[in-house]
């Protein structure tokens, strides 16, 4: 056709655009749900006492990555069998949007599951805090006791945690061992002066506080 495009051509390019729009859903459900998992992992973390937040966004963003490179289109290829009027790139666009929706539902079911553990850890920790502070407030020196409200808290165990106190030395501290398995916590004073941030290292998980 002299002077213009092939009107067939440009039916096919409009058919084309259709089902690009009609499949384009993966790339917007991955930032929604990334930021959502990351959320949602945060609240309810899957393993351990909590989640930190950058952290529970990488894993998130990896995770998506890899159902949208490895699952999708091979869900996608399955999907054409049974919708073969359905562009490859399209039939794994849906694929990948309906797998991370999947992989969602999948933390959400996890976190939930594992929610009466991580509030069993809150208990436990707000235990040993407790009996700290009233350690500190009975028993400590003045040098110590004034530092209520600044301890730092290594978990070595479920129910076993070392709470240091800072004093005017900030290479002495005064630690307890506490121990909260049994129906009263139990307080210890570790006879080793160091902070945590000395003997568990500045970056170990199990780690609250200064």
């Amino acid at each position: 056709m002299a002077g213009g495009e092939d009107p067939g051509r440009a039916g096919q390019r409009l058919i084309r655009l259709r089902w690009r729009l009609r499949g384009a859903w993966q790339w917007p459900v991955f930032a929604m749900l990334t930021v959502a998992e990351a959320v949602m992992l945060h609240l309810l973390p899957i393993a351990g006492d909590s989640a930190d937040a950058l952290g529970a966004f990488l894993l998130c963003g990896f995770a998506n990555l890899g159902v949208v490179a490895l699952l999708a289109p091979l869900a996608g290829r399955r999907l054409q069998r049974h919708r073969p009027q359905l562009p490859r790139s399209v039939a794994a666009d849906y694929a990948g949007a309906v797998l991370m929706l999947a992989l969602f539902a999948a933390l959400l079911a996890v976190g939930l599951a594992h929610r009466p553990a991580v509030r069993a850890a809150q208990d436990s920790y707000r235990l040993q805090l407790g009996a700290v502070r009233r350690y500190l407030a009975h028993q400590a020196p003045a040098e110590y006791a004034r530092n209520i409200g600044r301890e730092s808290t290594w978990k070595q165990a479920p129910d076993l945690y070392r709470t240091c106190v800072p004093g005017r030395d900030p290479a002495r501290a005064l630690c307890l061992i506490v121990d909260t398995s049994g129906p009263n916590p139990t307080v210890v004073r570790d006879p080793d002066q160091q902070p945590n941030s000395v003997v568990a290292g500045p970056d170990n998980p199990g780690r609250r506080g200064a």
